[in-house]
């Protein structure tokens, strides 16, 4: 296939090495290439050394990031009585109960994240089949199904981050936007680093992140050094 126009500009301004650089020096190359006429994403793959099999080697959670992803998300809550006041309070598009279960259940899912109080997760968990493909299902784990309703909400309407490595190993995640200042996204993606780091599970030997990289939504991809 031939390369475009824009395509061979971008790799003109890669480095001829594939040796990763060091963080500041690998975001400086990415915000180098050519711009597109949309503010592209930013996002970040870290492959790990684990078993994606073995259940005690998943990594999965959710991070705040110092600068956010330039992203509000729509966030829709199972709540009743005062936790479904907070939940509207803090800004959720949608809150109920079986109004939204029902709703769900029909195959609405126009949102990005949904959160559920502990004593809504009888009502939640049929709805598995709908919201699970779709990586939306309310998770202890994740802390999308919490009693602090009012936190979780701002903070996924901030951009709270989540993740899971794939089933190769790789964590891939959102941390920002190419009209980001530099330094903003080199704490954005430093944070996120330092977060999977600290998450390496006990049965993992030899080394955790074997290799890093970042790209934006139509560019190639920079290594970084771990």
């Amino acid at each position: 296939m031939a390369l475009t126009k824009r395509m061979r500009a971008m790799l003109a301004k890669k480095p001829e090495s594939e040796a990763p650089l060091p963080l500041a020096e690998a975001m400086a190359v990415l915000k180098g290439f050519p711009p597109t006429k949309f503010d592209q994403t930013v996002e970040i793959h870290l492959r790990l050394g684990i078993d994606p099999k073995q259940a005690d080697q998943i990594i999965r959670g959710s991070i705040v990031l110092p600068h956010g992803i330039g992203k509000s998300k729509r966030v829709v809550v199972f709540a009743r009585g005062n936790l479904a006041e907070d939940a509207n309070a803090a800004g959720a598009e949608h809150v109920g109960s079986d109004d939204l279960a029902k709703k769900i259940k029909e195959g609405w899912t126009d949102f990005d994240v949904c959160i559920a109080a502990p004593d809504m997760m009888g009502l939640v968990g049929p709805l598995g089949k709908v919201l699970g493909p779709r990586g939306l299902m309310p998770s202890p784990r994740a802390g999308t199904v919490t009693a602090d309703i009012t936190r979780t909400v701002r903070e996924y309407k901030a951009g709270k981050v989540e993740f899971r490595n794939d089933p190769t190993g790789i964590v891939h995640a959102v941390v920002g936007k190419v009209s980001f200042e530099a330094a903003s996204l080199i704490d954005n993606a430093r944070a996120f680093i330092d977060h999977i780091v600290s998450l390496q599970p006990s049965s993992v030997r030899g080394q955790f992140v074997k290799s890093i990289s970042i790209s934006c939504t139509m560019t190639p991809g920079v290594m970084v050094a771990a």
